[in-house]
């Protein structure tokens, strides 16, 4: 018999997007240890790097303003590479699950102005129900 995953829908973790006409291997690498890089390379016509910190963040709120840290502390030669890139996003990752109230992420005006500064994007990726772990349909 299968078990029934935990029904609570709920935060997973944010990754940041960037897309670019070019490599973004160097933004990526200029992060150093403080992120997890899940892909840096060619995209059909663009270039992206995928990242996600290297700790697990408490909430999307705190996610993108450690982001927002990083992204401010680069060195003028990398912040470049950002401030020209063609897509910056903070993609808010979320797990739903079966039966479950609602769930809310809620983001300070202050890391709205944090995205906003940065001239980047939030995105909300909602990932299907996993229904059984088993995989096998009820």
């Amino acid at each position: 018999m299968a078990t029934r995953l935990d029904d609570i829908t709920g935060f997973l973790n944010v990754d940041l997007d960037v897309y670019a006409k070019f490599n973004l291997r160097p933004l990526a690498a200029a992060f150093g240890k403080n992120v997890v890089i899940l892909y840096a390379g060619r995209e059909i016509d663009l270039y992206s790097t995928h990242l996600e910190l290297a700790r697990q963040p408490k909430n999307a709120d705190t996610a993108i303003r450690d982001f927002a840290a990083l992204i401010n502390g680069l060195p003028r030669a990398k912040r470049k590479l950002w401030d020209t890139a063609t897509i910056r996003d903070f993609n808010i990752g979320v797990q739903s699950k079966g039966k479950t109230k609602p769930h809310e992420i809620k983001l300070t005006t202050r890391t709205m102005k944090a995205v906003s500064s940065l001239n980047a994007r939030v995105v909300v990726t909602v990932y299907a129900a996993d229904r059984l772990r088993s995989g096998k349909a009820q």
